[in-house]
């Protein structure tokens, strides 16, 4: 008995081990374990949970816009979120989206995958759901649908979908008076939120002055049919220039800077956008510079050296509206001595300067290319001038070489001792100096050198440029050099000389106007070439082949010498304003530009060289042809007054250049004395008191010609060691003082001191420049070995007077 009483007990004690090693971990068996107490959302004790399910957006930025899709056509798969009450994010392992017209528009109710049309379902073949979007065969009575989304008892906001036949085009165009039967995006539909701006329609052969608004008013098509009310929201750009005006989410377009865009329009949250107008801030009509504090219409003052002196800009559009903000460039004749950037000018070096304002497309007033000059847009604008005179004198140091020699030999007058020669790797055939100074350019047959001014060496050689260097943009940053070989004309870095762009041709002359916004270019055929970032390479045929090129003060335009044979040619003036032809038919029209429009003629007036003087008063050019004569082109140029002001300021742009927009009259002064075969150059004063001719040939004389007076004299150039022939090539000091003329013959540079308009020779340079022969060595023309070489290749620069 006592041995089946303790079997049992075994028993029932093993069971009772089991039976606790069953239970759970954490599970106690006196029921001792904590218990999170539920937080319900009005902190009472029933009702709604913190932590459960509250709300579900789906793609809140569809909310308002929603989707417009083509039959057939997938639509990207919508995102839902879930929070609590209390606005905490919540997850969802699993949304349920759900079509309000499967009929219309079918829902992958897993993603929220949208398709204008049925899904595929279980097709088979390897071919997963929802994959295929079948276009429905009879187009559905209604072009719209709702989608949903469901979790845990919430459902979620509704998402329009728009469904329609492809979209071909949408146009701007006016406000809709009948949303039945011409419907457009100013009337109500169904599925978007009734229009509630009150801005006036926007017209696309109107311009909106600045801060002023407009609605922009859309149709949509499907071929020739009229879908507005079925495509849902359109949302607008400007998709050329954003600066021109800021468009919100109700196509209400704010006018900022002067300038007109194309505008694109993307349908109902569309990944793509196209072109279906065109939008115009007004432009600038009238841009006044004044002097701060003086009296109106000042248009010169005194500021010493070093001194920032401020210039102040009011600018009106066509509609008396003034405007702010422009980005504006600011042009200097001599920023050499007299830089002004930024409303202002301040001379680092005595001298003369007159100062302009110009909006210049793209950076000012910009236009897409098809558009320019369409109710103003894409046209330069300029002021008047205000002229900045500084006193005093200035060192130089004059850079002087000969397509003779591969030397150069720098002059530093604060020194007058002789220098040593700078070494180049070739011999030049053109030597241009940059505006500030800091370095040479020199084209040879072989490649062009760069000399730097500070270390007085040659710092680079560009073998690939071969040819001339016909130009240095006044900002330093571009050189343009022509190939006569290659036949080829280059824009090229100037800090690294690469081709930035190039163009057929061969080229002569070469001149930037001075913000170096434009170059001009003169060719050896019937072509003349412009070229600028805005409307890029632009040509224009000319009668005959033009040889020389001025840019005119203000810039507004250039002069051209032209020859068809010796002693026979023409000299021409060009406007920088586009002549506009439209093409009919079309709100905006197409229009085709001639970028260089021919704006005065001058036949018979025969120059080889042309100039600007910087007073913008005149031309001044030159020939050999017999008899050898100055030409003295007063030009006048378009003007207007100023808006609400009496200050005389340059012409907006006309619709059409026609000859006559420029005028002017020559006087030609025959040179009597030298014996002048070919004109090298006119070389004015900075001041524009007077100016020389250099020339080949012989004589040993100076020509001189003093506009104010219209009086040709020469000087005998009498100092040199032996008789000098011909002064080959000239240059002046940037302080109106000093003129420097290298000569052929004695191979020197006669210096003569300004008083006025009287010239004093007072010395001679001598730079014995060597004549260059041998391998890579192609003197022009050919010299001795061992000879001295005439010094035409004249360059200088400012530098402070120890004075």
């Amino acid at each position: 008995m006592r041995l089946v009483v303790h079997s049992t007990a075994r028993r029932i004690l093993g069971l009772a081990i089991l039976l606790f090693l069953a239970l759970p971990f954490g599970m106690s068996v006196t029921g001792c374990s904590k218990h999170v107490a539920t937080v319900y959302c009005n902190g009472l004790s029933s009702g709604p949970v913190v932590g459960q399910v509250a709300s579900i957006t789906l793609s809140p930025t569809l909310a308002t816009t929603g989707l417009s899709l083509n039959y057939g056509q997938i639509g990207t798969s919508l995102s839902a979120t879930a929070v609590d009450c209390k606005n905490n994010s919540v997850s969802v392992s699993k949304y349920t989206y759900a079509s309000s017209d499967m009929s219309v528009v079918d829902i992958n109710p897993s993603t929220g995958s949208t398709c204008a049309g049925s899904w595929n379902r279980n097709t088979g073949g390897g071919v997963a759901d929802y994959t295929i979007c079948t276009a429905p065969a009879t187009v559905p009575s209604t072009h719209l649908a709702y989608i949903t989304a469901t979790a845990s008892g919430a459902s979620s906001n509704a998402i329009p979908v728009f469904v329609h036949s492809t979209v071909t085009s949408v146009t701007l165009g006016a406000a809709s008076t009948d949303c039945i039967n011409d419907p457009a995006t100013n009337c109500t539909f169904a599925g978007l939120p009734a229009p509630t701006t009150s801005a006036t329609p926007y017209l696309q052969n109107t311009c909106v002055s600045q801060t002023q608004t407009a609605q922009l008013i859309a149709r949509v098509y499907a071929g020739t049919t009229n879908i507005t009310a079925q495509v849902g929201h359109l949302t607008f750009t400007a998709l050329t220039s954003s600066s021109v005006g800021t468009i919100d989410e109700n196509g209400v377009v704010t006018a900022n800077m002067p300038g007109s865009s194309a505008i694109a329009a993307s349908i109902a949250n569309s990944s793509t956008a196209s072109e279906v107008g065109f939008f115009s801030t007004c432009p600038p009509t009238s841009i006044v510079m004044s002097i701060p504090g003086a009296a109106t219409g000042t248009s010169s003052i005194s500021v010493s050296l070093n001194t920032t002196q401020s210039l102040n800009t009011v600018v009106y559009d066509k509609n008396g509206q003034q405007l702010t903000g422009l980005t504006l460039g600011f042009e200097s004749t001599t920023p050499q001595t007299i830089p002004a950037s930024s409303g202002s000018a301040t001379p680092s070096f005595p001298g003369s300067a007159l100062i302009n304002a110009v909006c210049m497309p793209s950076s000012c007033n910009p236009a897409p290319f098809s558009q320019i000059g369409y109710l103003g847009n894409g046209v330069p604008l300029t002021s008047n001038g205000i002229t900045i005179n500084t006193t005093g004198t200035s060192a130089t140091v004059l850079f002087i070489g000969s397509t003779q020699s591969q030397y150069l030999y720098p002059y530093d007058t604060t020194t007058g001792a002789a220098s040593s020669l700078i070494k180049l790797q070739f011999v030049p055939n053109t030597m241009v100096m940059n505006q500030g100074g800091t370095e040479i350019y020199l084209g040879s047959a072989q490649g062009m050198m760069v000399v730097s001014t500070a270390s007085l060496a040659q710092t680079s050689a560009y073998t690939s440029l071969q040819g001339q260097v016909l130009s240095v943009s006044p900002d330093g940053s571009t050189v343009v050099v022509t190939d006569p070989n290659r036949q080829t004309i280059s824009l090229v870095s100037a800090s690294t000389g690469a081709v930035s762009t190039s163009y057929n041709g061969v080229g002569t002359s070469a001149a930037w106007t001075p913000d170096s916004s434009i170059v001009y270019i003169t060719t050896t055929a019937d072509t003349l070439l412009k070229y600028s970032a805005f409307t890029n390479w632009q040509s224009d045929t000319t009668t005959v082949p033009y040889s020389a090129v001025a840019v005119t003060v203000p810039a507004v335009g250039a002069y051209f010498a032209g020859q068809s044979t010796p002693g026979a040619g023409t000299t021409d003036g060009r406007s920088y304003c586009p002549s506009q032809t439209a093409a009919t038919g079309t709100t905006p029209p197409s229009i085709t530009n001639d970028f260089i429009p021919l704006a005065d003629t001058q036949p018979g007036v025969i120059n080889d060289v042309l100039v600007a003087t910087n007073d913008g008063a005149r031309i001044l050019g030159a020939t050999a042809a017999s008899p050898a004569r100055i030409n003295d082109l007063a030009i006048t140029l378009p003007k207007s007054t100023g808006y609400g002001s009496t200050v005389v300021v340059p012409a907006v742009c006309p619709t059409t250049v026609a000859t006559g927009y420029f005028s002017s009259t020559n006087t030609p002064h025959n040179i009597t004395g030298p014996t002048i075969t070919s004109i090298t150059g006119v070389v004015p004063s900075p001041n524009s008191a007077l100016a020389f001719v250099t020339y080949n040939g012989s004589g040993g004389l100076l020509p001189e010609y003093v506009p104010a007076t219209g009086t040709v004299s020469t000087v005998t150039l009498a100092n040199g060691a032996t008789s000098a022939s011909a002064p080959v090539a000239g240059v002046f000091s940037s302080d109106n003082l000093t003129f420097w003329a290298g000569t052929s013959s004695d191979d020197q540079v006669h210096t003569f001191s300004i008083s006025g308009t009287t010239p004093t020779e007072t010395g001679v340079i001598v730079p014995k420049l060597p004549c260059s022969i041998g391998s890579n060595l192609t003197p022009t023309p050919t010299c001795t070995s061992g000879s001295y070489v005439m010094p035409n290749l004249l360059s200088q620069h400012p530098k402070k007077s120890l004075n």
